[in-house]
């Protein structure tokens, strides 16, 4: 059985992160969603939360959705896996890929990283995007899972209109 990592910090998961797991799908058996901590990143939402968000956005895919701490590599040794999937979107999204890649490879040479480039209906769409677009009253019901939609309107109550000019 062939299986992959497909780590993340899914803060939160959107549908650009779920084209690239059904992909990914094509080509694994089983695909491990590592939902990963930076004590460095300040988060929107918990572990906890995201992956619970996750799982709900990811129901009915053959997918295991956990948490880790850490290097990146020793989650995907101790899941017994050589394969980390990861997504490009843009150029300045490979320079950092290709940083990453390289350190884990010296650190860990038996682990390969397959790269899948973003579909074109969902490259423009971050995380970081989705929040600010939320934060500002927008709509991102088309960039996320119907569930995270939810949990970024819970996170983000909607803001009293401005008083209208006299």
């Amino acid at each position: 059985m062939s299986i992959a990592v497909f780590p993340g910090s899914f803060d939160p998961i959107t549908n650009g992160h779920i084209d690239i797991l059904r992909r990914a799908l094509k080509l694994f058996d089983r695909i491990i969603v590592g939902v990963g901590f930076n004590a460095g990143k300040n988060y929107t939402f918990t572990a906890e939360e995201r992956v619970e968000m996750v799982r709900e956005a990811t129901e009915g895919l053959p997918v295991e959705v956990e948490s880790y701490t850490g290097l990146l590599v020793d989650f995907v040794k101790s899941r017994d896996c050589s394969v980390v999937i990861r997504s490009l979107r843009a150029s300045t999204d490979f320079e950092h890929e290709f940083q990453m890649s390289m350190f884990n490879r010296e650190y860990h040479p038996d682990i390969e990283h397959i790269y899948l480039m973003a579909s074109k209906e969902v490259m423009f769409i971050s995380s970081s995007m989705v929040k600010e677009i939320v934060e500002r009253g927008g709509d991102v019901k088309k960039m996320v899972p119907a569930n995270v939609a939810l949990a970024l309107q819970r996170k983000f109550p909607e803001k009293p209109s401005s008083p209208k000019p006299l």
